[in-house]
């Protein structure tokens, strides 16, 4: 599926958000910068934003992971264009069997990835593994506001206006009511944290960004 609408992939993000998740990549890279990471993975990259984001950290090394070659191959083009080739490196890869030694990473991020992991526990287990002890994980993820009118708002965005607006840009209709599905289905706020506390993670936390339509989580390895 994503290597279906990897050719119109950024378009249909920064449309279906109103550009707002340029804004949030870059709240979620400063909340890493008192970790000072060196090598950093962003995890389920795509098309590699915020592997290029993350590069405002200055660290040593960039390692974006992906599963779909169509979007890492557009990445590639746009890290290239960058003059970051010599820092972000990207490679297909399996979220849930990461090809990296344990405690080799100072720092994950992972854009809108996490609720597409087939076994969620096994995934947050395998970024606890590769990540350095007192090392951090930022996480955005879309999220469901609760309150009038931002609920009612987002509900017809996500289940009319998400699907339409997916199908006419990128031919795909099956991606893009995939989108609200998954939303939906995905463990939200307290109950994703919960998740992984149990899988190891502490120092749990996470805020809402773009008046509740994005959850930013930061969780810890001890």
């Amino acid at each position: 599926m994503f290597d279906n609408i990897a050719p119109r992939y950024d378009l249909l993000n920064h449309t279906l958000t109103l550009g707002l998740d340029y804004g949030w990549r870059r709240k979620a890279v400063q909340m890493l910068a008192k970790y000072k990471p060196r090598v950093i993975v962003d995890m389920a990259t795509g098309t590699a934003d915020f592997a290029i984001e993350a590069a405002r950290l200055n660290p040593e090394k960039i390692i974006g992971i992906d599963i779909s070659p169509q979007m890492l191959g557009i990445g590639r083009e746009k890290v290239s264009k960058r003059n970051l080739s010599s820092l972000i490196e990207l490679i297909e890869g399996d979220s849930e069997a990461i090809n990296l030694p344990d405690n080799s990473v100072d720092a994950i991020t992972v854009g809108f990835g996490v609720r597409n992991f087939e076994h969620l526990t096994q995934g947050m287990s395998e970024l606890l593994r590769i990540l350095r002890p007192g090392g951090a994980v930022v996480i955005l993820e879309p999220a469901s506001p609760r309150h009038f009118p931002m609920k009612q708002l987002f509900e017809l965005n996500f289940r009319v206006i998400t699907p339409l607006v997916g199908r006419l840009l990128s031919g795909d209709s099956s991606a893009y009511t995939y989108l609200p599905a998954s939303v939906q289905a995905f463990p939200y706020g307290e109950e994703f944290l919960s998740i992984c506390r149990e899988v190891g993670f502490v120092r749990t936390s996470f805020r809402t960004l773009g008046l509740g339509v994005c959850a930013c989580y930061l969780i810890e390895k001890p």
